[in-house]
């Protein structure tokens, strides 16, 4: 709208110009005004505190106006530039002064008209009176429908932001709902059954050395007691394994994942057990680089490269995609790569991701079996001595 209206004022401006020299109307008075006038009216646009400080744009806007009041009174067709100047006054002005600025600006056409041959007529008046207002109408219709814009802006971003924090929230309720019943089940199962282990303990343990076939039998309930709850515990660690890892193995997962994303598996070396978390987060990496690749980087190939080997596991996805530079800053809301390398320290590992605009993408994964070895052990377990007889009850290591 700017641009439109600057340069509706310097074309008038121009074709006014040039139309009094070609009829010798305007002499060396008027053209010196009007240069005077196109140059103060383009120092408004380039003068940064004509733009933004409110005494400085006053000023200025009334220069342009005694200078095109001196221009048209003496030339009276420059009176077309009025025009532009309703809009530049509505737009700098506020409501209670831009309305008599305009009504003053209008009488300024009348009396310019009144000097023309002919004397004021009806419709030398009419004529500014009915562009007064058409500009009048033009600039507040634009107003109001540029505040309806805005408050329909709002009310979009007020609705995304509720959105947004319904879906934290909701996230949060089954947060702790998981937790409390996790909590609940902890407390019924597992918890009562260290108690029974400790009261079956001491117990054995006051029966020593007076009556050892009662601590032999206490032992045994200590026994039985352990195993039951190492099969609740087995229990909640199947229930948070991924519905990937519920009933194939981590070298069937991740064959299924390439497959659904038409990526080629290999498998290297001779597979053997991982803790739940490695495998967890090896399925999760995979979902990640392919979910990228094929959402991102339209990659023609891509391929998934799982190796066992004697002192670490390796997880590699290439794709031949458009790539991307690694360096630099992520778009706000991505969060992938970040969450990939946090998972993966938090076990002990490394991941390296190599890619560059147009050379595709490289995700390298490796797990050093010391630090799988590590993880392991991070949950010790309490071997019970078994009574001869009692093998069932040893039976769950």
């Amino acid at each position: 709208m700017n641009l439109a209206l600057h340069g509706l004022f310097f074309t008038l401006l121009g074709v006014l110009g040039a139309r009094g020299l070609l009829g010798h109307d305007l002499g060396p008075g008027g053209l010196a005004t009007a240069g005077v006038l196109a140059a103060v009216y383009a120092s408004g646009g380039v003068a940064e505190q004509v733009r933004s400080t409110r005494p400085w744009a006053a000023l200025w806007f009334g220069s342009v106006v005694l200078l095109w009041i001196g221009l048209t009174l003496q030339h009276p067709e420059f009176c077309y530039l009025a025009f532009p100047l309703y809009f530049v006054c509505l737009h700098l002005l506020p409501v209670r002064w831009a309305l008599p600025a305009v009504a003053g600006l209008t009488g300024v056409v009348i009396a310019a008209q009144a000097s023309t041959p002919g004397g004021l007529t009806t419709a030398k008046v009419l004529g500014p009176l009915a562009g007064a207002a058409v500009a009048l109408l033009t600039a507040y219709g634009y107003a109001a429908l540029y505040r309806e814009g805005r408050q329909r802006q709002q009310l979009i971003d007020d609705l995304v932001r509720t959105r947004d924090q319904l879906a934290a929230t909701q996230r949060e309720a089954g947060r702790l709902a998981e937790r409390q019943r996790l909590a609940r089940e902890i407390h019924d199962t597992l918890a009562q059954g260290l108690s029974s282990i400790v009261l079956l303990a001491r117990s054995a343990e006051s029966a020593l050395p007076g009556d050892p076939a009662t601590a032999a039998e206490r032992i045994r309930e200590v026994g039985q007691t352990a195993s039951v709850n190492l099969a609740e515990a087995r229990r909640f660690v199947h229930a948070l394994t991924p519905p990937a890892l519920d009933d194939a193995t981590l070298t069937e997962a991740l064959r299924r994942l390439a497959g659904g994303a038409e990526a080629d598996f290999h498998l290297d070396g001779e597979p053997y057990p991982l803790p739940v978390e490695a495998e967890v987060a090896l399925l999760r990496l995979t979902q990640e680089a392919l979910a990228n690749a094929v959402r991102h980087a339209r990659a023609r190939r891509i391929a998934v490269t799982l190796a066992y080997l004697d002192d670490e596991v390796t997880l590699d996805v290439f794709d031949d995609g458009v790539g991307f530079d690694p360096a630099a800053v992520p778009s706000p809301g991505s969060f992938g790569l970040h969450g990939m390398h946090e998972r993966i320290a938090a076990l002990g590992g490394h991941l390296t991701v190599e890619s560059a605009p147009g050379e595709g993408t490289a995700v390298a994964v490796a797990l050093p079996l010391r630090a799988i070895e590590a993880m392991g052990e991070a949950v010790p377990v309490v071997e019970v001595p078994v009574v001869a007889g009692q093998a069932g009850a040893g039976g769950a290591r």
